[in-house]
């Protein structure tokens, strides 16, 4: 483990980011397949009801808390991540110091 170990988990870091941004303002391409068809179901719910004269109220709370549910994921996704990678560096300077404290003097 090294150097590229790091920059991997980074780049892994730097796209689950950019997919929690997205579904914050409300994009579906980071949703999980079935998180769409949860979405797409409720939608159509939503549109069934106005279409019948009624609120889509409980199709729009439903479609609220798909997205907080995928936030809540990605944001484990995320510190889980943070979590590995400070393992790693933990890793990486416990191997530097025992390497100098094994020196000669």
């Amino acid at each position: 483990m090294g150097n590229s170990e790091i920059r991997r988990i980074d780049r892994e870091i730097g796209k689950i980011q950019k997919k929690l941004e997205a579904v914050q303002r409300g994009e579906w391409w980071p949703l999980t397949s079935r998180e769409r068809l949860a979405m797409t179901r409720a939608m159509a719910g939503g549109a069934r009801s106005i279409h019948q004269g009624r609120s889509a109220n409980g199709a729009e709370n439903r479609m609220d808390s798909i997205g907080t549910a995928a936030e809540t994921r990605l944001n484990a996704e995320l510190t889980a991540l943070y979590g590995e990678r400070q393992r790693i560096l933990t890793e990486q300077a416990r191997a530097k110091a025992a390497n100098k404290s094994s020196r000669w003097w």
